[in-house]
């Protein structure tokens, strides 16, 4: 898997290595940086930048893209013991859905689950998550009933972001939950609201009626950690 971008890229030199199989270098380092990555152990070739554009589709490689190993989504019986996980029902925006592993992984949330989705370009939630999707448990399933159905049974207690909930700032949660964000269109389903033990929402002053899901993701997860 291709990703670029200098910060997912030297969160992996940092964290994850070993991850790496080739770096591409578009641009020049000082000899001290360069010695340094040189005895990382991955090999590091020099790409001009015409050529970085091509890799990168024209996209902002900032002079870093690397070959790393891909990322392979877990089970969700591989998340029996954790306390507190995000669904996403049917986002489809890799900006949002990075950002949101970004501050979920930040957070302390302990897996993130993506539902209605054909694939997930996991490359490109690489560079909007700023490498965080390497350290944060993935779960992907097309069936989001399936998943609130087993996460029921786990006695997770079930929380959907609404306009018609609870202001989250009087929530006192604790326990197993799971925080369900709805796709940037349309929201949740009515048949997985019915299925929400409560409904919240962030409270909003100056006639304004929204935030962009990765926005309103981060403080509702803030708001949802253990207290």
């Amino acid at each position: 898997m291709l990703i670029y971008g200098k910060q997912s890229i030297y969160y992996l030199i940092e964290h994850h290595p070993q991850k790496i199989q080739r770096l591409y270098l578009a641009k020049e380092l000082d000899k001290k940086e360069y010695s340094r990555l040189m005895k990382m152990g991955f090999e590091i070739k020099r790409v001009p930048q015409n050529a970085a554009q091509v890799m990168s589709k024209n996209s902002n490689h900032q002079g870093f893209l690397a070959d790393v190993d891909d990322i392979k989504p877990i089970n969700l019986s591989d998340i029996q013991t954790a306390e507190f996980v995000v669904i996403l029902s049917g986002l489809t925006d890799v900006g949002n859905i990075g950002a949101i592993v970004r501050t979920a992984y930040a957070l302390g949330v302990d897996a993130i689950v993506v539902c209605g989705l054909k694939s997930l370009n996991i490359d490109s939630i690489a560079r909007s998550s700023s490498g965080a999707v390497f350290d944060m448990p993935l779960v992907v399933e097309n069936n989001i009933h399936d998943i609130i159905n087993d996460l029921k049974t786990q006695d997770f207690k079930l929380y959907g972001a609404l306009m018609d909930g609870e202001d989250v700032r009087s929530l006192h949660v604790s326990g197993k939950r799971a925080l369900v964000l709805g796709s940037e269109g349309y929201g949740l389903s009515s048949r997985v609201i019915k299925k929400l033990d409560k409904k919240i929402k962030i409270q909003m002053h100056n006639g304004f009626d929204s935030l962009n899901v990765s926005a309103a993701g981060a403080i509702l997860i803030d708001r949802m950690r253990d207290e």
